[in-house]
């Protein structure tokens, strides 16, 4: 039998919905930050508590209810939040009342930055921060990744150029913030190190073992990881108070949101100065913990995972799903169709990263995803993934 879109909506968003709810009820994250997070990290119209707001937290619970009796699954247990908001008939929105902090302040001067690493994600960084006015150095592993790095933004810069947004003055004062070393000596005097070098847990504590070793006392040190446990990077340094997460989404350049993660040791004025140094560049920062997934990626695999879970049921087709997420959720792309785009390995270790901190059972990635990865088809890079490409 193929679902409707509304039973495919509730499939699908209702458990996002509750995870939402959970993580703010653990008070991980401000309800600000995870609507903020899952409207600039994914382009959603809406975050997810907003939403509840708009549904009516009693609707959402019996909906779920049904659903929790219908497969017994504790994801979809309405979360004790939720009962509570639902049987006093309050929301979200008024739950948040008067928690609005105020605007950060830099409690550190920041006015040279560093950045570790040539890949897509470092040179669109390097070009938010010399677009900001700060200057930047960037390190990386030969002279072809520097000139790789220069042009990448060159280009960048010349099509606003093209779109009249800056002009060619304002492109060679940028260019002209930025320069390249292969040697991470040239990191000794910036007030801040952005890292954004391959996931691997070893190559990064080597790395920061050598910031700690080069770096002025009082510089910060930052990683853009998704993934690895930032309080692992501080345990390598002399200077855990100053390691904090700085996760930007791709492309740098564009995606607005930076999810701000701090550890145990992180200092207050660290994660201050961070956060106000994001607003400087033109960022919207969320806050959260050191924890797997962080806001974004904590609620949105899960959903994906979930999405590979139906199909697996022959209830519903890949369009169909598609389709029912794109009308009834409005987001912007169904969730094979982003599947695809952020590749199925990515999406794949995720879910299994999810699975081994939460332990929860419903987070077990779906079969196909696993067979779609053992196969190689990973998604539009590889030319075929859930879709085919051209």
């Amino acid at each position: 039998m193929t679902l409707t879109n509304e039973q495919i909506f509730g499939t699908l968003v209702l458990p996002y919905l509750n995870h939402a709810v959970r993580m703010y009820e653990a008070s991980y994250a401000s309800s600000t930050d995870i609507d903020a997070g899952m409207r600039f990290g994914c382009g959603y119209p809406q975050g997810p508590l907003a939403v509840i707001d708009e549904l009516g937290a009693a609707t959402v619970r019996d909906q779920l209810a049904a659903r929790f009796a219908e497969t017994g699954d504790h994801l979809h247990e309405p979360a004790e939040l939720l009962e509570k908001l639902a049987t006093e008939g309050r929301t979200f929105a008024e739950e948040a009342a008067g928690a609005e902090a105020a605007a950060p302040q830099f409690k550190q001067e920041i006015r040279k930055v560093g950045v570790v690493g040539t890949g897509t994600m470092a040179s669109g960084i390097v070009q938010v921060f010399a677009q900001a006015g700060y200057d930047v150095v960037f390190v990386g592993r030969g002279d072809d990744k520097i000139n790789g790095v220069i042009a990448f933004i060159d280009k960048g810069l010349s099509k606003l150029v093209e779109k009249e947004k800056i002009t060619e003055d304002t492109k060679s004062d940028v260019l002209g913030r930025i320069s390249g070393s292969t040697e991470r000596e040239a990191l000794a005097d910036v007030d801040i190190v952005v890292e954004a070098i391959a996931e691997d847990l070893g190559i990064k504590t080597d790395l920061y073992k050598d910031l700690d070793r080069i770096c002025k006392p009082g510089a910060i040190l930052a990683t853009t990881t998704s993934s690895m446990p930032i309080t692992k990077l501080g345990e390598v340094t002399s200077r855990p108070e100053a390691v904090i997460g700085m996760h930007f989404f791709n492309p740098a350049t564009i995606m607005k949101l930076v999810e701000v993660v701090t550890t145990n040791d992180t200092a207050p004025d660290v994660n201050e100065t961070v956060l106000a140094l994001c607003a400087n560049v033109g960022k919207v920062a969320v806050s959260c913990g050191d924890r797997s997934g962080f806001i974004v990626n904590c609620l949105l695999f899960p959903y994906l995972n979930d999405a590979v879970t139906l199909l697996e049921s022959g209830a519903a087709t890949m369009d169909e799903i598609d389709a029912a997420i794109k009308e009834q959720a409005k987001f912007p792309m169904g969730p094979f169709q982003l599947l695809d785009v952020v590749g199925n390995d990515v999406s794949l270790a995720i879910q299994q990263e999810l699975l081994a901190e939460f332990k929860e059972p419903g987070f077990t990635p779906a079969a196909l995803l696993e067979q779609k990865v053992a196969e190689g088809k990973l998604g539009r890079k590889t030319g075929e993934g859930f879709h085919v490409y051209a």
